[in-house]
């Protein structure tokens, strides 16, 4: 018995010390973390773990209105291959818009249409169109325009562009699995802005390609301080609105203190409504006839910066897979909005699992979405 005491004894020392330092050096927020996945079962960020944070609401208009549905909505099942991959990788929204109609839509895990799911890096897609509606509302120069005009303590090189593009050259590490990292203090942490103005400058910007998601961040501050507006208000008003968007969504805040959205991620939202963005950018930024943003700028967002990175342009995936022209929306689970243009085709994915390879600049399992989805067109044609 005394043993066992002693030893629960040094345990919850331990414990107490650990809890010491994590307070002493600024990283309490792993206690937080460790509370909403641990404790509900997962080992990293999930889908709904938006329940979990302070959010703000992005309204939707009372002008919401439903997909058409395509005269041969649901006709054609799911291939075998594909119904293996979403359900192994366990996904929760599958949808196919062939021509602006719903042809093929299904959802697993006792999911719905309107069942909201995290974004992550999708968002970024969305801040940069958000820049380029504050370009063309004149809040913000031009791509060229620089962050210190916003944010002085940044290096005169470093443009809004560099920003949106993943060429800023700032110190930020993108580890998602270094508990310790920036990456986690800032999904986890209750103070973006303090941890963003911490950046420096430590290569040339504009030079080349490098994914950081504090580059979206800090792309999100630059937008709030030129709009006047919180991220999620000015969404509100120039895209969810205009775009009939049918559900209201959740932008995650660092804290409900400071009030922060998290601009590298974290949208909670629905596949239909996620889908929209798709269709905006295939259109060249017309929505219903009405230029939402400049087709100059979807131009930019959907065409490769850097020769030497013909994977990523301004906030945007590329890809010329099966010689088609094929630009997509991505999140860190595999949630993806691909646009294949040439055949009026939008494939939106919404789920826990992927399957990465660090050596592959797109993921396999996106490609398999896309190979499926033409032997089911095929398969009904």
């Amino acid at each position: 018995m005394k043993k066992f005491i002693r030893i629960l004894g040094i345990g919850v020392a331990t414990l107490l010390v650990c809890l010491i330092l994590l307070y002493t050096f600024n990283y309490e927020y792993i206690l937080k973390a460790a509370g909403i996945t641990y404790l509900n079962g997962h080992t990293s960020a999930y889908i709904d773990d938006y329940h979990e944070f302070d959010n703000r609401i992005i309204e939707s208009g009372s002008n919401g209105r439903e997909w058409p549905r395509h005269s041969n909505y649901n006709s054609e099942e799911a291939t075998e291959a594909l119904e293996k991959i979403n359900k192994e990788l366990k996904t929760v929204a599958f949808l196919v818009i062939k021509n602006d109609s719903l042809w093929f839509e299904k959802y697993y895990q006792d999911y719905s249409p309107s069942m909201k799911s995290n974004s992550f890096s999708m968002a970024k897609s969305i801040v940069v169109a958000m820049l380029g509606k504050a370009i063309m509302q004149g809040h913000i120069e031009s791509l060229e325009q620089p962050v210190a005009d916003f944010f002085p303590q940044f290096d005169k090189e470093l443009k809004v562009g560099d920003l949106a593009s993943m060429a800023s050259g700032l110190n930020w590490n993108e580890n998602y699995y270094n508990p310790f990292g920036m990456t986690a203090r800032a999904y986890y942490g209750d103070n973006l802005k303090k941890q963003i103005l911490k950046l420096e400058v430590t290569e040339t910007p504009g030079e080349k390609f490098k994914y950081l998601s504090g580059n979206t961040q800090l792309l999100g501050m630059v937008l709030e301080k030129a709009t006047g507006k919180t991220l999620s208000d000015y969404l509100s008003e120039n895209f969810w609105k205009p775009m009939g968007m049918q559900n209201k969504a959740l932008w995650q805040l660092d804290s409900e203190k400071y009030g922060m959205e998290k601009a590298f991620c974290c949208i909670a939202s629905n596949a239909r409504d996620f889908a929209r963005f798709g269709k905006l950018f295939k259109d060249q930024g017309s929505w219903n006839g009405k230029s939402l943003l400049d087709s100059g700028f979807i131009k930019k967002m959907t065409n490769a910066r850097f020769k030497e990175s013909p994977e990523y342009g301004y906030g945007i995936w590329l890809t010329d897979y099966m010689d088609k022209e094929i630009f997509y929306m991505r999140g860190v689970h595999g949630q993806y909005v691909i646009v294949i243009p040439e055949d009026d085709l939008l494939i939106v994915r919404l789920g826990q699992e992927f399957i990465r390879k660090d050596d592959q600049k797109h993921y396999p399992d996106f490609y398999r979405y896309i190979d499926e989805t033409y032997k089911m067109l095929e398969n009904a044609s």
